[in-house]
């Protein structure tokens, strides 16, 4: 009988044991770690990879992250023919957007500012200025990104977008490229990040990029704390060049005691909770990856294992 096995959250793993007994009785669901013989084992359904139990699923053939993206994922200990699933689901998506939409509003409206005047028992006033006289450019433009600038747009905003290989989304004017990095930078009044990591991104979020933007622009990251370069963006806020920053994830996650960013007054910080797999919804989105797979149908959300995303 071909088998899943999902690791992680032992509640999680009951409930959806008893939606795939309810909605595909045909596939055994096993939870780790007692999970018996594992011969079986076709799919694996995880948020971080163990070798020892890697070593024990000698017929594994697909590996579905648990999460919207596999850097999490030790993809080295993953035979090559594994292919490797990333979750879409509408949990993820409403999540995020409606963080993004808050975060753009709550940065364009100076609430960092008036929760330091608050603390230091100060009644003060900053320029307002309507959604329409701001531009948000996202970056990143796959699933998560399109759905926040739709929102966006509907909350007013002027929006860009940016990624490496370049979209077309209505509404916004898209850039691609590191040619055509510094033009959209260069617009933008808040910048958040949706990319993918890679080797590629990996502390993209830096020195460099923070001067390209215009002096007082706000950096929303929801996408992954290794996108950042945390010495640089502490300097760009103390010079004045970026306005505030709010933090989704970091790098360790949880910071640690005494770390900075917890005190520093142009901060907001949250703990890795944007964009948030719903145990309920996403459990749905699984079982029709799965039968896609039965069916030798493609995969919405494969990664490209070179590409990482």
């Amino acid at each position: 009988m071909t088998a899943i096995l999902h690791t992680g959250d032992p509640e999680r793993g009951v409930l959806w044991q008893g939606v795939f007994a309810e909605q595909m009785p045909e596939v055994q669901f096993l939870c780790s770690p007692d999970a018996g013989a594992l011969q079986d084992v076709r799919y694996l359904i995880a948020w971080t990879l163990d070798a020892g139990l890697i070593a024990r699923l000698p017929n594994l053939e697909v590996l579905f992250s648990i999460g919207a993206g596999v850097d999490q994922l030790d993809l080295s200990l993953v035979p090559p023919h594994v292919r490797v699933v990333r979750m879409i689901e509408s949990g993820i998506t409403t999540t995020m957007v409606e963080y993004v939409a808050m975060a753009a509003l709550m940065l364009h409206r100076d609430i960092p500012f008036y929760l330091s005047e608050q603390r230091e028992g100060r009644w003060s006033h900053a320029d307002v200025l309507l959604c329409s006289e701001r531009t948000v450019g996202v970056m990143g433009l796959g699933e998560l990104g399109k759905a926040s600038l739709q929102r966006l747009r509907e909350q007013d905003f002027r929006t860009l977008g940016w990624s490496r290989s370049g979209a077309e989304i209505e509404g916004t004017r898209c850039y691609s490229g590191d040619e055509q990095l510094g033009a959209f930078l260069g617009q933008c009044d808040i910048l958040v990040c949706l990319l993918p990591l890679t080797d590629e991104t990996r502390g993209i979020l830096s020195r460099e990029l923070f001067t390209r933007l215009p002096r007082g622009a706000s950096l929303i990251n929801v996408a992954r704390g290794g996108h950042l370069v945390e010495p640089d963006l502490l300097e760009a806020l103390d010079s004045g060049q970026l306005r505030y920053a709010m933090l989704d994830v970091a790098d360790p996650e949880p910071l640690p005691a005494g770390h900075p960013f917890y005190g520093h007054p142009a901060i907001m910080l949250t703990p890795h909770i944007a964009g948030v797999t719903r145990k309920d919804t996403a459990v749905h989105s699984l079982i029709a990856n799965v039968r896609r797979a039965l069916a030798g149908e493609p995969f919405e959300g494969e990664v490209d294992r070179q590409r990482g995303y």
